[in-house]
């Protein structure tokens, strides 16, 4: 089985009016960037899009919007994630429906479960649709880890291809590729300043924060590598991370979006409980933008 993409995919923000509906103009704006630039896969309804904030109608209608617009030309991968096994089988379904090429599934949160009961969560959402499932272990946001041993027992199951590593753990995810990893399953990057170590071990791009504002560097990082020129994709890793850092100053999505008001993409507003960046943090944010020229 072919891998669902490889390279550069961009989590993609969702652009807000001010009353809290989808700007979908703006949205129109953000996809043609991202094609433009090389990005390979578009990622919605997903964290960096503030999945939590929309209702299950905006949800769909943005996955419906976005497959649309993108009319085949790159993958649309949709978030399906939930604390309710039932409700993420519903998402599943509904997005499939909607022509989605696959499903990032974020670990139930809050509630969380035990490594037995994430086997049987991930069977019932693989069960329930055809499409491809991508795992999604970001502990961090979740407060649960999947394991290299739960890991393994999931790419087992013909339809879950991937994993977003989001841990930190670089030992960890070694293991994963040294246990988990083969033609059928692979690991993708889901923090942006461990994109190349994560290809180094065999990883097949990045689902990036960062490439929401720099979509052709993030793409470069990822086809110099596969090229062969590793060095040139190290200059370019290594010369955007310190931005790729500043876009975690706060919470994901605020200086993500931040930045894309800064360079006139019309994100709008992050919804509450989110708010707009401290001043100063803002501040830092901007220099760091200034070196590359985005603003």
């Amino acid at each position: 089985m072919a891998h669902l993409f490889e390279g550069s995919a961009t989590a993609m923000v969702t652009p807000f009016n001010a009353d809290g509906t989808v700007n979908y103009t703006a949205l129109d704006e953000m996809i043609e960037f991202q094609i433009a630039n090389g990005t390979k896969a578009l990622f919605v309804c997903v964290t960096t899009g503030e999945s939590p904030a929309l209702s299950e109608e905006a949800h769909f209608a943005l996955i419906k919007h976005t497959v649309d617009k993108v009319n085949h030309r790159v993958k649309v991968i949709a978030g399906a994630g939930s604390n309710l096994t039932s409700h993420a089988i519903d998402l599943a379904k509904g997005a499939e429906a909607l022509g989605v090429d696959g499903l990032l599934v974020v670990t139930p949160y809050y509630n969380k479960t035990t490594q037995k009961g994430l086997v049987k969560h991930y069977t019932a959402i693989a069960e329930s649709t055809s499409l491809p499932i991508i795992l999604y272990s970001v502990a961090g946001r979740t407060g649960i880890n999947i394991s290299v041993a739960t890991c393994k027992e999931l790419a087992k199951i013909p339809n879950i291809v991937a994993i977003k590593e989001a841990s930190g753990d670089m030992s960890q995810i070694a293991q994963i590729a040294a246990e988990c990893c083969d033609e059928n399953f692979c690991i993708y990057s889901g923090n942006d300043d461990q994109t190349l170590p994560m290809l180094s071990l065999g990883g097949k791009g990045v689902i990036s924060v960062l490439s929401n504002i720099m979509p052709k560097a993030v793409n470069d990082i990822c086809e110099k590598f596969f090229e062969g020129d590793v060095a040139g994709s190290r200059e370019i890793f290594l010369s955007t991370l310190d931005l790729a850092n500043k876009l975690f100053i706060e919470t994901n999505p605020i200086p993500v979006k931040a930045a894309c008001n800064l360079m006139g993409m019309n994100a709008g507003p992050t919804i509450a409980p989110l708010y707009e960046m401290e001043e100063k943090n803002l501040e830092i944010l901007k220099d760091a933008m200034k070196v590359h020229n985005l603003i």
